[in-house]
């Protein structure tokens, strides 16, 4: 029987996306025997906090899941360390956890895949994280696939895989450059994660995600993902504070539940090369705004 996964999710200062993000999740029917916990950061500025406010009591309300657990954070911590803390929290009770942001659309299959691939991948470390969401590529993708490193948009990981996050991102960007891995960490080339992780070591951004992705990376770790995208990133609607607008990466969820049976633990070189023409095509980097790759496809606070 597979079990039930706790699921983390990170709130600040929007109420309709965070409605809509536990709408959505609390249409999963595991939803109902899944633990939620809620990790809100405090305001930025006194502007924050009216919204703050509206978004603690709208989850001080929510039903659907078997238990509700809301961490209100005093002081602001800004969104990096507010996922790092959260999860040391959560994975120091238990084995795993389901991570999402207050942006995030999931579809009604998205825990029922989340916890199977933590259940089937469990004992194997060659795989570090599992992701729900997916590129919205021209060329067909298999129905699940690997690739290496990991991703941040509705993704779920075991406290063994967390457990190699490291949080240094001069020494993760240096072990690039020893192992003249920084066109590979680039996808290929086309996308400039290594410049992300230049810009965290320097604090010119904060990000966890590309300190997560440069320590799987590096440990040669692989990364489930569905053949059709179960999260829709809501947040790139120029309402977060770190984000622009941009629809280059928006999905239709998928109406059917993904299965992983067959699915070859190893890096499909079908999904990177479809990966690496959605990052290519139409001269793409030029039209997705700096702030947006920033912060590696996550908001920040």
């Amino acid at each position: 029987m597979t079990a039930f996964s706790p699921i983390a999710l990170f709130v600040y200062n929007r109420p309709s996306h965070t409605r809509r993000t536990l709408d959505a999740l609390s249409k999963n029917p595991e939803a109902i025997n899944s633990d939620l916990f809620v990790f809100s950061d405090g305001a930025r500025s006194a502007v924050d906090d009216k919204l703050v406010a509206e978004v603690r009591n709208y989850v001080a309300t929510v039903k659907g899941f078997n238990k509700v657990f809301v961490h209100e954070r005093l002081e602001n911590m800004g969104l990096a360390n507010s996922v790092i803390a959260g999860l040391n929290h959560v994975l120091n009770e238990s084995d795993t956890v389901i991570v999402l942001e207050d942006d995030l659309v999931t579809s009604e299959h998205f825990l029922k895949y989340m916890n199977e691939g933590l259940a089937k991948f469990a004992d194997d470390n060659r795989v570090i994280s599992i992701h729900g969401y997916v590129y919205p590529t021209k060329e067909n993708l298999p129905e699940a696939f690997f690739l290496q490193g990991a991703d941040c948009w509705g993704w779920a990981t075991w406290r063994r895989g967390w457990s190699l996050f490291d949080s240094d991102a001069a020494k993760l960007a240096a072990e690039i450059r020893r192992k003249n891995l920084a066109r590979a960490f680039d996808f290929d080339g086309s996308y400039p994660f290594l410049k992300m992780l230049d810009e965290q070591a320097v604090g010119k951004i904060d990000s966890w995600a590309i300190r997560w992705a440069a320590s799987a990376f590096l440990r040669g770790k692989l990364t489930l993902y569905p053949g059709r995208s179960l999260v829709f990133n809501g947040g790139l609607d120029g309402t977060g504070t770190h984000t622009g607008s941009s629809f280059d990466f928006d999905t239709v969820l998928s109406s059917s539940p993904i299965s992983l049976d067959g699915v070859e633990v190893e890096d499909s070189g079908q999904a990177r090369s479809a990966f690496r023409q959605f990052f290519q095509s139409g001269r793409r980097l030029k039209r997705i705004t700096l702030k947006v790759l920033q912060m590696f496809k996550c908001r920040s606070q």
